[in-house]
């Protein structure tokens, strides 16, 4: 017989004796955040009462099995006759079982699991294995689903049905919406809104061509790119904007209705320095250490990438104890750079490279053409952030050069350089493609194709690699000097 958890001890002393009798060291046994209360795992057995998904008698203090999982993971999700092409078909199951059908519909779906054919419906259920089963089924990233478990997630536990309770009362919360609205919005800093609605966006909504036409504001402001989704938030939202004018009272209308006003926000975000990466290309650096934070570790779409960088912030942007500005996305954002004794040039974001790297250094490229001259001083301003170290003196750098092209598939080739670049400095850059004859074809890197010393380009306006022909590669523009490789589709 296996022994209770004291986590489990703990939950049903509260039940006996009620949470305010219990010694603060016993409260505190396993992790520094407070363990769940009876009254809470009751109030989400009673909501998952209201929907079936379990009965309100239920002991929860017992260990959940896996058959009970599965019913209340399908109703928590209307999961129930979910389409999919897998065939399941179970060793210890029998198709009379009341839970066969739920059985069917998760492992089907691949949101748990039947090694060899067993289901094992009276299993228990470990704590890691209920977050891993939540998250597939809310289609949400694991660390989310982790931190709304963390009040009584141990790497060795069983879970209760009371836990299983509370942690899908909390992710049915984080189901998404067509209907979403607005509940809140707040100015962060000057290009950054917090948004709050009443449930999760879809897919759908979220897009930016979509999200664009749903957020209007008034006095001239508008959406950057895609709202995002915090991790370890249900229905919280990271918006980017365009500057924002302090003092300004703005309107946002979404979806063709009210959806509050707030005040224009003057803070801006603190970068540390500048420094040059190319002969047209440079970088404005942030530091985590100083309390900046790129917006890629705490966004949901993000974490399951970002690793041991990833982190929850919570409401008010602060974790362990810290607060953070955030860097929101740098789609069409720009600064300004002027050599010493000449005119200001705008420079423009280059995609993806805010931290691709593991660094926040986002990076800015002169216009199609121009480079900068070794030897001047070059001076970086911008409306949106402050820079402590804005100068640097230009310099010679040689520019990696490609060493081999080869073709991927008709419509694609990878470009592979003489050393890795270590961050995306392949974005933004095309290379041309000429064959003995004359033909000539154009391609362009795929964003975030990079794989160390090697990138994929695609070919652009419908063109095709022709069987059987040689093509020399070379860069358009000075990206990698005047160096060239020779291509043979086979």
């Amino acid at each position: 017989m296996r022994k209770f958890s004291n986590k489990i001890a703990i939950m049903m002393l509260a039940t006996v004796l009620g949470t305010a009798s219990l010694p603060y060291a016993v409260l505190n046994v396993q992790a520094a955040s407070t363990p769940l209360s009876a009254q809470e795992i009751q109030k989400a057995v009673s909501e998952l009462a209201k929907l079936q998904v379990m009965q309100s008698n239920s002991n929860a203090h017992n260990q959940v099995t896996r058959a009970e999982l599965a019913k209340m993971v399908s109703h928590t999700f209307g999961l129930q006759g979910g389409k999919t092409d897998k065939s399941v078909t179970f060793t210890d199951v029998k198709t009379n079982d009341w839970f066969y059908k739920y059985a069917v519909d998760l492992v089907s779906l691949d949101i748990m699991q039947a090694k060899d054919g067993k289901f094992d419906p009276r299993g228990t259920v470990t704590d890691a294995e209920l977050t891993q089963v939540v998250a597939k089924a809310l289609k949400r990233d694991a660390k989310s689903v982790n931190y709304w478990a963390e009040r009584f997630l141990s790497a060795d536990s069983t879970a209760t049905r009371g836990e299983a309770a509370y942690l899908l009362n909390t992710a049915r919360q984080a189901m998404p919406s067509d209907k979403a609205s607005i509940t809140n919005v707040q100015a962060l800093n000057e290009i950054t809104l917090i948004v709050t609605f009443d449930a999760p966006l879809t897919t759908e909504n979220e897009a930016f061509a979509k999200a664009k036409e749903d957020f209007v504001f008034s006095e001239g402001l508008t959406l950057t790119n895609m709202p995002r989704l915090k991790t370890g938030s249900t229905n919280t939202y990271i918006v980017p904007t365009s500057v924002q004018k302090p003092g300004i009272t703005y309107e946002l209308t979404y979806k063709g209705k009210k959806a509050g006003t707030f005040q224009g926000n003057a803070t801006k975000i603190d970068m540390t320095e500048v420094r040059q990466v190319t002969n047209d290309t440079f970088e404005v650096e942030s530091l985590r250490a100083n309390g900046v934070l790129d917006y890629g570790y705490i966004i949901s779409a993000y974490s399951g990438g970002r690793g041991a960088n990833a982190l929850v912030l919570d409401q008010n942007n602060s974790a362990d104890g810290k607060t953070y500005q955030i860097i929101p996305s740098m789609q069409a954002r720009q600064v300004t750079i002027t050599p010493e004794g000449g005119q200001p040039i705008v420079a423009k974001y280059v995609p993806f490279t805010q931290s691709t790297d593991g660094k926040q250094e986002i990076k800015f490229r002169l216009p199609e053409g121009q480079v900068l001259t070794p030897g001047v001083t070059y001076t970086i301003t911008s409306d949106w952030a402050n820079i402590g170290n804005p100068t640097f003196v230009a310099k010679e750098i040689a520019p990696l050069e490609i060493s081999e092209a080869k073709a991927a598939s008709e419509t694609s080739i990878t470009i592979t350089l003489t050393e890795d670049p270590g961050d995306e400095l392949f974005s933004g850059r095309s290379v041309e493609l000429t064959s003995a004859d004359g033909e000539k074809l154009l391609a362009t890197y795929k964003y975030s194709s990079r794989k160390g010393t090697t990138g994929v380009f695609d070919i652009q306006q419908d063109g095709k690699l022709k069987a059987g022909t040689t093509y020399t590669v070379t860069p358009v523009g000075d990206w990698a000097g005047k160096s060239s490789a020779e291509l043979t589709v086979g």
